[in-house]
């Protein structure tokens, strides 16, 4: 079993920053992928940026240059810092590892990010 909490979220203007962070325990294996996954409202779910143990990453083109995924692979801790948000970065933001054989995906409760001023 894996359990992902997720902390960070909360109201920002427009051009701030915040950083999200994701605790993951359970049943970790090294080969994880990590990532974060965001839904905005009346949106489908979209791929924000995910990064592989070896920290290989990977990110949508609306947030290349102003979100950094991270990772510690010692606390199974995966991070987002996100620079320069504007309104169309409103969404709920969820933590995302996909391992096993069969890519099996766990995903966190949802943080909510909102920019506004």
């Amino acid at each position: 079993q894996v359990q992902l909490v997720e902390s960070g979220g909360g109201l920002v203007q427009p051009g701030g920053s915040l950083r999200l962070s994701c605790v993951a325990s359970g049943s970790i294996w090294s080969s994880a992928v990590m990532g974060w996954y965001r839904q905005a409202p009346g949106k489908q779910r979209e791929l924000v940026a995910t990064i592989t143990s070896g920290g290989s990453t990977n990110y949508v083109d609306s947030v290349k240059g102003r979100f950094t995924i991270s990772r510690d692979n010692s606390r199974n801790t995966v991070y987002l810092q996100m620079d320069s948000l504007n309104p169309e970065d409103t969404a709920v933001y969820y933590c995302n590892v996909k391992q096993g054989y069969y890519n099996v995906n766990y995903w966190g409760q949802g943080t909510q990010v909102t920019v506004s001023s």
